[in-house]
């Protein structure tokens, strides 16, 4: 089955079984307020570290180098921004993970080394010219 459909189907289930748990702990109206609360100060935060990634990339720019790294992390700010958006325990957890700087540093060195492996293949090709030699040309052998 291909992971994004199953991921769709088992997200949904996974929050709905944590609302019933954790509503049933500490109650309906204080579960609601909590949903509500995690995303307003969420999204907050995913502003605030937004705007921090947006100076740093302007900084890398005037040193006249390439701002890689703030690029990648205002994306995942953006995605940590959405997911903490969406009503549910699980997701904010992870939007939070993905917002704070050490642990977005962290994820994306993990992800780093899984990539450098793949880019450390072996390129099995040459490079070279060639020219074309007519029939009559005195130089083809």
């Amino acid at each position: 089955m291909n992971t994004i459909l199953l991921l769709i189907i088992l997200i949904p289930v996974l929050e709905i079984y944590l609302f019933i748990k954790i509503g049933s702990q500490i109650g309906a109206i204080i579960t609601i307020l909590l949903i509500f609360t995690t995303a307003i100060v969420g999204v907050y935060y995913a502003k605030y570290e937004g705007l921090n990634t947006l100076k740093s990339g302007i900084a890398q720019l005037s040193k006249n180098e390439a701002p890689t790294y703030e690029v990648i992390s205002g994306a995942a700010i953006a995605f940590a921004a959405m997911l903490l958006i969406i009503p549910g325990f699980a997701t904010d957890i992870l939007g939070f993970l993905i917002i704070f700087p050490t642990s977005r540093k962290f994820i994306f060195n993990k992800l780093k080394k899984k990539t450098k492996i793949n880019e450390t293949k072996k390129n099995d090709f040459i490079d070279g010219d060639f020219e074309d030699i007519e029939d009559d040309d005195d130089r083809k052998i």
